[in-house]
């Protein structure tokens, strides 16, 4: 245990200590991104709104789905915070081998450049509530006080996705094929979690493990906050807060243990 806590002092350590390189490694992610793009920023709202499109045509007509608010909004809403985690993820995974002279010749706590690559998303995911924002005014729905709790959802969702980055980016690092199946990975996980259909509607146990999914609960919060004015459902927001925490102790402890070996493997 002592061992434990000196590490994670030596951890929160480091983090204030290179918070301006984290700053500028997100700041030099936002420009490469973004550098040599026509449509710049446009490209954070036109994945989500491509596939609101798409799968507004399915489940509105083709297999129609009854939710809380008109289907459109209630789709971008949890694809907008979907490609906030995915995005993340399939950056920061590929981070660490991406950066191989910065990791083989400079020393900095290694966990800044994965984690540089969820906060890029996060810019994104903001840029994206800029769409949200028209599609509630063209359905009419006006948000109220639980607004207010978004900021809390945020970082319980960076939290998560940190977590899941920190752990694949370390193992791109020794296994290359990672990187490669993260794609498949995430695809998958999509229709695990209620982003395009409420996969609460799945009884059995293909829908009790569904349940275990933590991104579930986080996006039917968004929604809950953001276009019902309510708050979301207690039980769901902290299993989902205390899955984020733990995973995040946990994986940051295994890549803080494990980052010596980088530079040999890079």
């Amino acid at each position: 245990m002592p061992s434990i806590l000196s590490d994670f002092r030596e951890m929160l350590s480091e983090q204030v200590t290179y918070r301006e390189l984290l700053y500028q490694l997100t700041l030099r992610d936002l420009k490469l991104r973004y550098k040599q793009t026509v449509m710049g920023f446009a490209w954070a709202v036109f994945t989500p709104l491509l596939n609101t499109a798409l799968f507004s045509v399915i489940f509105t007509r083709v297999a129609p789905l009854e939710t809380s608010v008109p289907y459109p909004v209630w789709a971008y809403c949890g694809l907008a915070v979907w490609n906030f985690f995915a995005s993340g993820v399939k950056f920061a995974t590929n981070s660490l081998a991406g950066n191989m002279q910065l990791v083989t010749k400079v020393y900095f706590p290694r966990e800044v450049l994965p984690v540089s690559a969820v906060l890029v998303a996060g810019v994104d995911f903001l840029v994206s509530t800029t769409v949200l924002a028209a599609l509630m005014i063209w359905f009419d729905i006006v948000p109220g006080w639980a607004l207010l709790f978004v900021p809390v959802l945020i970082l319980v969702q960076a939290a998560f996705t940190i977590a899941v980055s920190l752990l694949l980016s370390m193992a791109n690092v020794f296994y290359r094929d990672v990187k490669y199946l993260v794609e498949a990975l995430v695809t998958l996980w999509m229709f695990a979690t209620s982003v395009v259909y409420p996969v609460d509607r799945i009884g059995g146990k293909l829908g009790a493990l569904l349940s275990l999914n933590p991104l579930t609960p986080l996006v039917d919060a968004y929604r809950s906050v953001l276009l019902e004015n309510r708050l979301p459902e207690a039980g769901g927001l902290i299993y989902v807060t205390v899955v984020s925490l733990v995973t995040l102790g946990l994986a940051w402890l295994i890549f803080h243990r494990s980052e010596f070996r980088f530079a040999e493997n890079v």
